[in-house]
């Protein structure tokens, strides 16, 4: 079932799934038939244990008396592991809120976040710090790569950051299933904005984390190159079982994602499974026209 819709949704982008580039081929942009698929697998199977992240009850808020902004109202959620969600929602809704805590970067004022089935809530710093970069990952609309490491080098990092060995095997193989190998030593400035996002996908998936964070990666990319990086975050999770939480505005991205979360006001108002460019752009259309409570 999980396949055939994934045929659907990539028919309605435009591109043959069996074809260069398409949905589950190997072309120059897609991850190929590489790795286990995000849903398959033994129907007899235990289930997973704990889902890749939770939130409960969690809380947000800014200032002080009358300026006192909340961010987020008591937001509970979980996303199974191996799924691809959007979280959407007007200016101020919360969406940068809900990043930043669920990715461990500011801690809520009440409730608690699972990473697969830890509690990173009371962690220390020193320890939220090891967590990002060995069970996060994250890619950014302006890529933040290291313009004076290679290609490689970039992939590298979190490991290296991490002290853990680094995998050059492993950065070599999503290198080129994002379609990179050859340029593995070519800096940063030398690559497309479109090729540097690939190099940040490959980033965030070196250590096989929890969660991928993705924060408006299609912002700073034309239409074309958008369409390419938001396929290889789709395959990330077909082909990698990766988990990708993607905050965007854009109703052609959440398209990509299997549900869409809606915010307004700090608070979760809708969910949307298997959305549609039409459908996510009918729902923000009818937030944006009813007024809810400030959230940064």
């Amino acid at each position: 079932m999980a396949r055939r819709h994934l045929r659907r949704r990539t028919d309605e982008h435009g591109t043959d799934p069996d074809g260069p580039g398409g949905g589950h081929g190997s072309g120059p942009y897609g991850l190929g038939p590489h790795g286990p698929g995000g849903h398959g697998g033994d129907p007899y199977a235990a289930p997973q244990a704990a889902p890749a992240i939770e939130l409960r009850g969690v809380r947000r808020t800014y200032g002080r008396g009358e300026g006192t902004v909340q961010a987020l109202r008591g937001i509970d959620l979980a996303l199974a592991r191996g799924s691809f969600t959007a979280v959407m929602g007007p200016s101020g809704s919360g969406k940068s809120t809900f990043l930043q805590c669920a990715a461990g970067l500011d801690r809520p004022d009440a409730g608690e976040i699972r990473l697969g089935g830890e509690e990173i809530t009371a962690l220390s710093e020193n320890r939220l710090t090891e967590l990002r970069r060995s069970r996060i990952g994250f890619v950014f609309q302006s890529f933040n790569l290291l313009p004076s490491l290679s290609v490689e080098q970039n992939v590298l990092l979190p490991q290296r950051l991490a002290g853990e060995r680094q995998d050059r095997a492993r950065a070599r193989d999503l290198l080129e299933r994002v379609g990179l190998g050859q340029h593995a030593r070519r800096r940063p400035g030398h690559l497309s904005g479109g090729q540097q996002q690939r190099v940040a996908i490959a980033r965030a998936l070196i250590t096989r984390p929890d969660v991928v964070f993705a924060d408006e990666p299609t912002g700073a990319l034309d239409t074309r190159t958008a369409h390419e990086v938001l396929g290889l975050l789709r395959q990330a999770v077909d082909s990698l079982g990766a988990t990708v939480v993607m905050v965007t505005h854009d109703p052609v991205a959440a398209s990509f994602a299997d549900r869409a979360l809606f915010l307004a006001g700090g608070a979760i108002v809708d969910d949307l499974p298997h959305p549609s460019p039409q459908t996510v752009a009918d729902r923000m259309v009818a937030l944006t026209a009813r007024p809810v409570g400030a959230a940064a």
